[in-house]
């Protein structure tokens, strides 16, 4: 059995690591390049930085970032936010980077994932899933130009939702989440691999910094339709909510930000809790 993988993650805002709940109320948590150092030499399996000002101003910074961290980091590097072009994924991997992750940009034209993959390859191309249980109603939710594109129907959600059979059911979020997309987040998965990607990112927005654990439900049922490799994401605040992820969850990697970045465990910790509870982890 492959080894899961112990993944922190890092969100980079002007140049510093920070973490909030539900991507809002965000205070800071020290440099990214030092962060990284402390967890290449803890023994993380790969880092994710994620540049959630992603402004094109801003690339600058994450490139810098990247480029320093690649210096003297050696465990694999995940970059996401603010991906708009093949330029983009270029110019990231060329600072180092070895995989990049994709969320609205995807969302907004499926077919970028097609054309990433095909000039990259799908190793590097990570599709970022942010998934919120559907409501009966999701009044506020958008959708896009290709909504009309008969190929891609499959993927969509039809609302207002009935409640009756209580199945769930889980719509995407882009921008950060703060828009959601009248897609269904399991169907997408599908066709995002499909199109090339070789790696899902799945956070749970109704989940994320509350420290109540993984959604379960979701993480399965994403793991369970697919055959490439998922990494949980949101809501990790123990570490019987990583064994959770992986266990129940059935994902190949977990996610965690707060419990790392604030001492609370160390991923050394992690690894030998999980060891212990039989999950196959490299030490």
């Amino acid at each position: 059995m492959l080894a899961k993988r112990i993944i922190p993650c890092l969100d980079v805002k002007d140049g510093r690591v920070v973490k909030g709940v539900s991507f809002v109320n965000l205070r800071d948590a020290g440099d990214p390049v030092e962060n990284a150092k402390f967890y290449d030499e803890q023994g993380a399996d790969e880092l994710i930085f994620l540049d959630i000002t992603a402004s094109h101003e801003k690339r600058k910074i994450i490139l810098d970032i990247v480029e320093k961290t690649a210096e003297d980091v050696f465990m694999p590097l995940t970059v996401g936010g603010g991906i708009k072009s093949l330029d983009d994924i270029r110019d990231l991997l060329n600072a180092g980077c070895d995989k990049v992750s994709i969320n609205t940009t995807a969302v907004r034209d499926p077919f970028f994932i097609s054309r990433a993959a095909e000039r990259f390859g799908s190793q590097c191309i990570v599709v970022a899933i942010d998934a919120k249980r559907v409501a009966d109603n999701m009044s506020d939710a958008t959708g896009e130009d290709w909504f009309s594109d008969p190929s891609m129907k499959d993927v969509l959600l039809e609302m207002p939702r009935a409640s009756a059979g209580g199945d769930l059911t889980w719509a995407i979020s882009t921008h950060g989440g703060r828009k959601m997309k009248l897609i269904d987040a399991v169907r997408w998965a599908k066709k995002m691999e499909e199109f090339g990607a070789g790696e899902f990112m799945l956070t749970s927005m109704d989940k994320d910094g509350t420290k109540d654990g993984y959604d379960i439900e979701l993480t399965r049922a994403i793991s369970g339709s697919v055959s490439i490799p998922v990494i949980a994401s949101g809501g990790a605040g123990n570490l019987e909510h990583l064994y959770e992820g992986l266990s129940a969850g059935k994902a190949d990697a977990v996610l965690a930000a707060s419990i790392f970045h604030f001492r609370e465990y160390s991923v050394r910790e992690a690894k030998e809790y999980l060891r212990a509870k039989g999950i196959p982890v490299r030490l």
